[in-house]
């Protein structure tokens, strides 16, 4: 049973794409940093396209904005990368996340907590663990999981050349 349908609450990291306000579950945090190298990859998934060095360790860097049709645009003083531990078929696997911005660690209680509507969404609900209600916003909480699963066959075929370079 998911932790907030038990009635715990959910620590999240909230962060930025293109305005929008997304948050990731905290446990798979494993730390944040400021924007470094970044690698591409011929022939990868369009928003895994790039990889970059952790203090020795090569990780893959995504770009949610590719996975979520979104505009890319050049990185900003405020962009910074996300390093996760997803579980994909099974195993974990470290994996950098690029965001505009990263907003803060909060507590959201299970309350206010929602399950996905089927219909009416922008972003696809599969991609969606639950929504997040703050005052009177809404924060979309993503399921990296389902993200980064490769039985995805509907990837986006973002051409290469629509690919930021950073």
């Amino acid at each position: 049973m998911t932790a907030w349908k038990s009635g715990a609450p959910l620590e999240v990291l909230t962060l930025g794409l293109q305005g929008e306000v997304f948050a990731l579950e905290a446990a798979h945090v494993r730390e944040i940093l400021d924007l470094i190298p970044v690698t591409g990859v011929p022939n990868s998934q369009p928003f895994v396209g790039g990889l970059i060095n952790v203090r020795g360790k090569v990780l893959p860097l995504a770009d949610l904005r590719l996975k979520f049709g979104m505009e890319l645009r050049p990185p900003t003083i405020d962009t910074r990368i996300v390093v996760t531990e997803v579980m994909i078929d099974g195993d974990p696997v470290i994996v950098g996340i690029r965001a505009d911005k990263v907003y803060e660690i909060t507590q959201v209680a299970a309350s206010d907590l929602e399950e996905t509507p089927r219909i009416g969404m922008r972003w696809r609900p599969e991609y969606i663990r639950c929504i997040a209600k703050r005052g009177a916003e809404f924060i979309v909480v993503l399921d990296l999981e389902r993200i980064f699963s490769r039985g995805d066959a509907r990837d986006d075929a973002a051409a290469p050349s629509q690919r930021s370079a950073a």
